[in-house]
Formats: structure tokens, C-alpha cells, sequence
């Protein structure tokens, strides 16, 4: 396994174990791996392909629609 791979995994279990704290306490780690997820997801496209990009992308997404859709409404004046 390569070490994009290993980090991805990483990356999940942190972010499994981010959505158990309390809500107050999800948003620093939470904006954390928020950030370090586009470089990972890139990271692992140049090792494996631009399929698992695509596969990646659509995980990120499904973990973080609710503070991607607020960054939306926020950054388009919907807020």
C-alpha cells in the first residue's frame, strides 16, 4: 500500500474520530482535515490515477456537505 494510501486511511479514522466530539469541539480538527483533504485527494491522483480522484473527491464531499454547502452560501452572498 502506498503512503498516500496510509494517510488517506489516516485521514478517515481522524475524521471518524472528529465526528464523535462534541460539536463545539469538531470545529479546529474539523477545519483541519477540511483543508489537508484537496491535498491528499491530489496526492493520491498522482500515485493512482485520476479515477480515484474522482472516487476521493466523492468521499470528501459526502463527509463535509453541510460546512462545504455553508462555504458556498457564504462565499456567493446567500448568508
Amino acid at each position: 500500500m502506498s503512503l498516500a494510501l496510509v494517510c488517506a486511511a489516516l485521514w478517515v479514522i481522524a475524521a471518524s474520530f472528529v465526528a464523535m466530539l462534541p460539536m463545539r469541539m469538531q470545529f479546529p480538527p474539523g477545519l483541519a482535515l477540511l483543508i489537508l483533504a484537496p491535498a491528499l485527494i491530489i496526492w493520491i491522483g498522482m500515485n493512482h490515477g485520476w479515477l480515484w480522484v474522482l472516487v476521493g473527491t466523492f468521499g470528501f464531499v459526502s463527509m463535509f456537505r453541510r460546512p462545504l454547502w455553508y462555504f458556498v452560501r457564504k462565499w456567493t452572498g446567500r448568508i
